[in-house]
């Protein structure tokens, strides 16, 4: 049998399916769009598999939808990490709606969880649209940053609020390269202010979207002295493990589209 995982993100979608051996046997990625629904299925149809679980702010749209089992991005994001890093006890996703801190227990369950679901603040959205204003690709905004000689402090915790001060910064003609690093600061800070309240042990394990931003990366690494570790596609993990978890506990019914 074949099992898949949907996450419906806010800026996209993946999809993932593993065979009965947890093996990953197919990808794929979309847009998210204005009408995820329409997007998700286009995105399964033509795939191949027997069951399929959703997670994802639209996971319950799927599941309406489709009759299909969801899980929690929590327990998806935790559960995929774990696939490529057994022994590390702490996930940090972030995503484009929301971030969130796991702790987990040695057995993978789990322990304990912080989000920040209220605010773009500290999500990949806030960075997407800094990115823009500050006049960058989202690829080149971290790699600009990593550049800075200083780093601006940007003191607004709010998206509204920050882009007005960004604006009063490079109006005053402040280096756009250290307005970026200001930036990916006041979001590692939410994030490891995060982390410090689950608790870590020497690594975490950083998935969503924004973890291919090598900048956010280093930062992490410098604010929590932790050694931080990326999977190879760090986008696809909860999609992973929703898939996973729908093999686990394989004993609902067949999809029907």
């Amino acid at each position: 049998m074949c099992f898949a995982g949907i996450d419906i993100g806010s800026r996209t979608i993946e999809l993932v399916v593993v065979d009965g051996a947890g093996q990953i046997t197919a990808s794929f990625q979309a847009d998210t769009g204005f009408d995820p629904i329409t997007e998700a299925k286009k995105l399964v149809d033509g795939v191949s598999f027997d069951r399929i679980m959703a997670t994802g702010y639209g996971r319950n749209l799927f599941e309406i939808a489709f009759d299909a089992p969801t899980v929690t991005e929590i327990k998806a994001h935790a559960r995929g990490a774990r696939v490529f890093f057994p022994d590390v006890n702490t996930v940090l996703d972030i995503g484009g709606q929301d971030s969130k801190a796991i702790a987990l227990f040695e057995n993978g369950r789990v322990k304990k969880f912080e989000m920040n679901d209220r605010c773009a603040v500290g999500t990949g959205k806030f960075l997407d649209f800094m990115a823009k204003t500050l006049g960058y690709g989202i690829e080149e905004f971290g790699r600009e940053a990593l550049l800075a000689e200083n780093d601006l402090n940007i003191s607004s915790m709010c998206t509204v609020f920050a882009e007005s001060e960004v604006t009063s910064l490079i109006a005053k003609g402040n280096n756009r390269r250290e307005i970026a690093r200001g930036l990916h600061t006041s979001v590692i800070r939410r994030a490891a202010g995060m982390i410090k309240r689950v608790s870590y042990d020497g690594k975490i394990v950083f998935t969503g979207g924004v973890a291919q931003n090598r900048c956010m990366c280093l930062l992490l690494e410098q604010k929590l002295g932790c050694e931080v570790l990326v999977p190879e596609h760090p986008q696809f993990v909860g999609a992973l493990g929703a898939a996973l978890i729908s093999a686990e506990t394989s004993d609902g019914p067949a999809f029907k589209s």
